[in-house]
């Protein structure tokens, strides 16, 4: 079993900055990718940063350089920088990762609120 627990959520103005943290703990060997995905009310979840075991990063249109996805692979841990925030971010930002540990895992976050104000 993977856990992860995302943190740093919460209620912001507009253009204003967050920054998301994922940890994860448990049964862990390696990490593969990590992402983060997020979910409006009334909509899908969709992807919004993807971030792979060696860096390389992939961003959703949307959030294209004003959020940056990063990882410290010897914590287990995923970051995103949110800046210049806009009303349509609002959402639940869930965290994801695949990798190996006592077998193949796939896990996903709680989720955490993100609000912006206009």
């Amino acid at each position: 079993q993977v856990q992860l627990v995302e943190s740093g959520g919460g209620l912001v103005q507009a253009g204003g900055s967050l920054r998301l943290s994922c940890s994860a703990s448990g049964s862990i060997f390696s990490i593969n990718s990590m992402a983060w995905y997020r979910q409006a009310p009334g909509k899908q979840r969709e992807s919004v940063a993807v971030i792979t075991s060696g860096g390389s990063t992939n961003y959703a249109g949307s959030v294209k350089g004003r959020f940056t996805i990063s990882r410290d692979n010897a914590k287990n841990t995923l970051y995103l920088q949110m800046n210049s925030l806009k009303p349509e971010d609002t959402a639940v930002y869930y965290c994801y990762a695949v990798g190996r540990g006592s077998g193949w895992f796939e896990s996903w976050g709680q989720g955490t609120q993100v609000t912006v104000s206009s």
